[in-house]
């Protein structure tokens, strides 16, 4: 069982940052692949970055590439979201996902285990 718990959210302006962080509680942390998604009233949850189970291998959505930035800390059990260069468009309920990582893609949610319970972002023009 792994608990997931996100931070960092808030509202901001567009071009300026912010720093998502996703804490888990629970055992074998270095274990999971770990994924960020967000999600907008009435659309489908969206994926966003994941990183595998090292920190060795990450996968970014297009839309995010060369903006954000995905890491992992396995000795603090934390998962972080760096978000540079924010849009009006990135504005979410972000959410970290948890999956046993057999090195698998874990780019849709359906296949993750854990979620959390989100962490609003905002970006105004």
């Amino acid at each position: 069982q792994v608990q997931l718990v996100e931070s960092g959210g808030g509202s901001v302006q567009t071009g300026d940052s912010l720093r998502l962080s996703c804490a888990a509680s629970g055992r074998h942390f270095s274990s999971y692949a770990m994924g960020w998604f967000r999600q907008v009233p009435e659309k489908e949850r969206e994926f966003v970055a994941k990183i595998n189970w090292s920190g060795g291998s990450t996968q970014y959505a297009e839309f995010v590439k060369g903006r954000f930035t995905i890491a992992r800390d396995n000795a603090k059990n934390t998962v972080y979201l760096q978000m540079n260069s924010l849009e009006p468009e990135d504005t979410a309920v972000y959410y970290c996902g948890a999956v046993i990582d057999y090195s698998g893609s874990y780019i849709t949610p359906e296949v993750y285990d854990y979620w959390g319970q989100g962490t609003q972002v905002t970006v105004s023009s």
